[in-house]
C-alpha cells in the first residue's frame, strides 16, 4: 500500500454553482508529528475539524498549510468542481462520482491505496481498500482536509460569480436556500449557473 487517500465533498445541496469534491493524499508512512511548516515543527492534524465546523478564516489558515505541505512534498490534493449543467444533466450522484475519479486520476492514487471516504461516497471499484465512514470529517484527519480544500475551492468560485450575478450576493450565501437567495430568484428569476434541477420544487421561482 502506497498511499492513504481522504475524500468528501462540498456543495452538495446548494441551489446554484458547482459541487466540490476534495481529495487528499499522504504516504502510508505519513508522519504528522515530523512536518515542520511555517518554521516549525507540530502534530500537522492537531486541532483539524470537519469544514463546517471551522470559520471561514480557519478553512484558509489549514489550506495554506496544506498548499506549503503538497510545495514541500509532504502530500497532495486535487479538488474538482463539477459543473451544475452536469449536475441537471446526470444527477448529483453521478457528479460526485466524477469529481472523486477525476481527483483521484490527477493524483495518480494507486489502486492499493487505502481510500476513506465520507458520508455516502463511493470510489470506483477498482480501489478495493476502501472505507465509507458516517460523519468521517469529523473522525478522520485525512477526510477533514479534504472536506477543507473542497469547502475553500467552492467558496473563492462563487466568490467570483457574485461579481458576474451581483444582484445574487454569492459571495454571502455561496449558492445556498437561503432566505436571501429565494428573495433574489423571485425578484430576478434563475441565472446560468442555478441547477435547474433543484429548483423544481420551489414555487415562485
Amino acid at each position: 500500500m502506497q498511499f492513504i487517500a481522504g475524500i468528501d465533498e462540498a456543495g452538495r445541496g446548494p441551489l446554484a454553482g458547482p459541487v466540490a469534491v476534495g481529495v487528499v493524499s499522504i504516504p502510508a508512512d505519513f508522519n504528522p508529528t515530523s512536518l515542520k511548516l511555517r518554521g516549525t515543527r507540530k502534530n500537522f492534524f492537531k486541532g483539524i475539524k470537519d469544514s463546517k465546523k471551522l470559520t471561514a478564516e480557519e478553512r484558509e489558515l489549514w489550506f495554506a498549510l496544506a498548499t506549503e505541505a503538497r510545495r514541500k512534498g509532504e502530500l497532495n490534493f486535487k479538488v474538482s468542481l463539477v459543473s451544475e449543467k452536469v449536475i441537471d444533466r446526470h444527477g448529483i450522484s453521478y457528479a460526485l462520482r466524477l469529481g472523486i475519479k477525476r481527483c483521484l486520476a490527477e493524483l495518480g492514487t494507486t489502486e492499493d491505496s487505502q481510500i476513506f471516504l465520507d458520508g455516502a461516497l463511493k470510489a470506483p471499484e477498482k480501489f478495493k481498500h476502501q472505507l465509507t465512514v458516517i460523519r468521517g470529517d469529523e473522525k478522520i484527519p485525512v477526510i477533514s482536509l479534504a472536506s477543507i480544500c473542497a469547502k475553500v475551492i467552492r467558496d473563492r468560485k462563487m466568490v467570483r460569480l457574485s461579481k458576474k450575478f451581483p444582484q445574487f450576493n454569492f459571495d454571502i450565501h455561496k449558492g445556498y436556500g437561503t432566505f436571501m437567495h429565494r428573495q433574489a430568484l423571485r425578484k430576478y428569476g434563475r441565472t446560468v449557473i442555478h441547477r435547474q434541477s433543484f429548483l423544481r420544487n420551489l414555487t415562485e421561482v
